[in-house]
């Protein structure tokens, strides 16, 4: 196998461990980090000791000139991508009386213009090459909504109008685009969660990143080649 998966946001979280999935199922990864590449030095390491090539990238996925250099010049020199992963973000939560208009812009302009920013140099190269994969990080947040989240709960169901509209533009040239909705997942990125939101959810459990990586192997390989437009959940029956 010689595909090549970028994964945005991938020195933490979902994205590093969907990053170590994906190479441990026989694809090249992108890895991607908004600044210092030397961030991702372990886990570039780990992953090329799975047998699988790797490169580093790092741009700011709200600035989109430096998105258009970065990627431009990485697909020039490498090729084009074999799939994406949309998996970079951010969170300010704060009740909306109280949410100040920084954590409002920050977190759309990150979350919702990211998906713009990173996607719009790669897209006419998708279309080129007629075939692909797009998988974009939602959330059930962005699905139900989420008391002091509106300014995430907004971008999240931002990134799914925008996916399934998307998905209908380039399937007739093999590139399919997905979402998926993680509930509660257990990172070192999640903080302390309160028990009382682990026992709304109906497995009484969180989550696990490797629960959300394992779904987008199964989005990136061709056996979901007739698999486009959704939104699939990763929540252990959440709806909030």
């Amino acid at each position: 196998m010689n595909k090549f998966i970028l994964v945005t946001g991938s020195s933490r979280g979902i994205g590093r461990e969907t990053a170590l999935y994906l190479a441990q199922k026989g694809y090249n990864v992108v890895l991607h980090c908004s600044y210092d590449v030397n961030r991702l030095d372990d886990l570039k390491n780990e992953i090329e000791s799975k047998g699988v090539q790797t490169r580093t990238l790092a741009f700011d996925i709200k600035n989109r000139a430096e998105c258009i250099r970065v990627l431009t010049e990485d697909i020039e020199q490498n090729g084009m991508y074999y799939g994406v992963v949309l998996n970079a973000g951010i969170a300010k939560d704060n009740p909306f009386p109280a949410m100040e208009d920084s954590e409002w812009d920050e977190v759309l302009t990150a979350n919702l213009d990211g998906f713009y920013n990173v996607l719009k140099p790669l897209i006419m190269p998708f279309i080129q090459q007629r075939t692909g994969r797009i998988v974009v990080m939602s959330s059930v947040s962005g699905q139900c909504g989420n008391r002091g989240q509106v300014n995430y709960s907004a971008s999240k169901a931002g990134l799914i109008g925008a996916a399934k509209a998307l998905s209908q533009e380039v399937a007739k040239r093999k590139i399919t685009v997905n979402c998926i909705a993680p509930g509660i997942i257990e990172t070192d990125m999640t903080g302390e969660i309160p028990e009382e939101a682990v026992k709304q959810v109906p497995m009484k459990r969180m989550g696990s990143a490797r629960e959300v990586a394992s779904l987008v192997g199964y989005l990136m390989s061709e056996d979901a080649g007739y698999i486009t437009g959704q939104v699939i959940g990763v929540n252990g029956g959440l709806y909030l």
